[in-house]
């Protein structure tokens, strides 16, 4: 096991006065938040399922250790993961969970350092990396086979063929300088007494 932990879902308010909460399911089928063992917080409560189904948007989600709605309601807003060891491998050659790309070194084409990988965004239009580098802000990488065509988690590298300019650092900000009123053309506001 190599301790790296998945996130699956997030509890969100008690449905009932049995305890049973509802649960925003980040599994690709809502109800697999169940199949994969016991559910971890980050507090590091354990929690089984006993039952499970959906429920518009989240599930409802009864677990073993939550007895009444009191209880259920403590966990409000607790994260649930399991061990990234208790998800089976995907069949696709080029699927990756979030939590594997975290960490890794990135590096261009040559083989030149970019910096490292510190976490991946998904704002809708697709995933993003995002790169820490060694002197300025990260940069947002999308993460597409053409610009990242090689992830190797066993060396735990990431090769990006970046757009021109896009790991270029940013020019130095000139600070605006104000203009006086009497310079925009305005007369300044005075008041008499």
């Amino acid at each position: 096991m190599d301790g790296k932990r998945l996130l699956v879902g997030e509890v969100g308010a008690p449905h009932g006065v049995r305890g049973q909460l509802r649960v925003k399911s980040h599994t690709a089928d809502p109800l697999a938040i169940a199949d994969y063992g016991p559910l971890v917080s980050d507090d590091g409560r354990v929690f089984n399922v006993t039952d499970i189904r959906p429920d518009k948007t989240v599930v409802i989600v009864t677990f073993k250790e939550v007895r009444d709605r009191t209880m259920a309601e403590a966990l409000k807003g607790a994260k649930l993961y399991v061990e990234r060891d208790a998800i089976p491998e995907d069949d696709e050659e080029d699927s990756f969970f979030h939590a594997d790309l975290i960490g890794l070194q990135a590096v261009d084409t040559d083989g030149t350092p970019l910096g490292r990988v510190i976490a991946v965004h998904d704002f809708g239009a697709g995933d993003l990396l995002d790169v820490e580098v060694p002197d300025g802000p990260s940069v947002l990488v999308p993460f597409t086979n053409e610009i990242v065509p090689e992830v190797d988690l066993d060396t735990g590298r990431v090769t990006i063929d970046p757009p021109a300019g896009l790991f270029d650092k940013p020019e130095p900000r000139r600070p605006k300088r104000r203009r006086s009123p009497k310079a925009a053309g305005k007369a300044p506001d005075t008041e008499s007494s």
